[in-house]
């Protein structure tokens, strides 16, 4: 393990950055065990409360199993951890995880026509005029980066009218996760934000009630640039 002296302004926070950072990087594997909490305590020159604090931390996060009496180890993440560790996957040792991207857009193209489907079903009051002044603001937008934020706005009010936790808090991840790169990504969806009147039908189905509209044109928003970015992917990945 390459773990170092903490910050002391930060403790806990520091201790679990290192330990999340050696596991997702795959120093840590499944399985393995933590040095003893006076162990960690002596290499990183923090105190045991500060060690007892990361590892509940690291617990709720799903990348540990603590057990009273024996070792702590650490537990395979792919199959315990939560989507607030996305972020986190997306972006290791200063290069995109490909495989991650691809994931991050399937679920945006499965997912969005099914909010979209269930904000018509729900007409959940005032969506509708949200996304009609969003659509507007869409409409009359030009710069590339700030015309995906304003898409970004149209989604989050979709997401608000289908009235799902679930929904919601998986999108605040995506959200938080792909904002970061909009700059990066302005080129590619260029063509999908500057699609006022595609956004214009996903609204009306809304607005209409109509969930089998809202669904098809939320696909035929969303498919082409998605099919678009994931093709990029598969040609990035057979040259890597």
């Amino acid at each position: 393990m390459a773990l170092q002296p903490v910050n002391r302004r930060s403790v806990p926070e520091d201790v679990f950055e290192q330990i999340v950072i050696e596991v997702l990087s795959g120093d840590m594997r499944p399985g393995d065990a933590l040095p003893s909490e006076r162990r960690l305590a002596e290499v990183l020159g923090v105190s045991r409360p500060a060690i007892r604090e990361a590892l509940k931390r690291l617990t709720e996060a799903g990348l540990v199993d603590v057990r009273q009496g024996d070792a702590t180890t650490i537990r395979d993440f792919r199959k315990h951890a939560g989507l607030d560790l996305l972020p986190r996957l997306l972006l290791r040792a200063g290069e995109l995880d490909l495989s991650v991207v691809r994931s991050i857009l399937e679920t945006r193209l499965h997912n969005g026509p099914k909010i979209a489907e269930l904000a018509a079903r729900r007409r959940t009051p005032n969506v509708a005029e949200l996304l009609d002044e969003t659509v507007a603001t869409l409409a009359a937008e030009t710069d590339p980066v700030e015309l995906q934020r304003v898409a970004l706005t149209f989604w989050d009010h979709v997401v608000d009218g289908a009235d799902s936790i679930a929904f919601r808090l998986m999108y605040n991840t995506l959200r938080a996760t792909y904002e970061p790169a909009l700059p990066a990504l302005a080129t590619m969806m260029a063509d999908e934000v500057g699609r006022a009147d595609g956004y214009r039908a996903v609204a009306d189905a809304i607005r209409a009630g109509d969930p089998d509209a809202a669904e098809y044109a939320a696909r035929a928003l969303l498919e082409p640039a998605t099919t678009a970015l994931l093709n990029v992917i598969a040609e990035l990945e057979e040259t890597r």
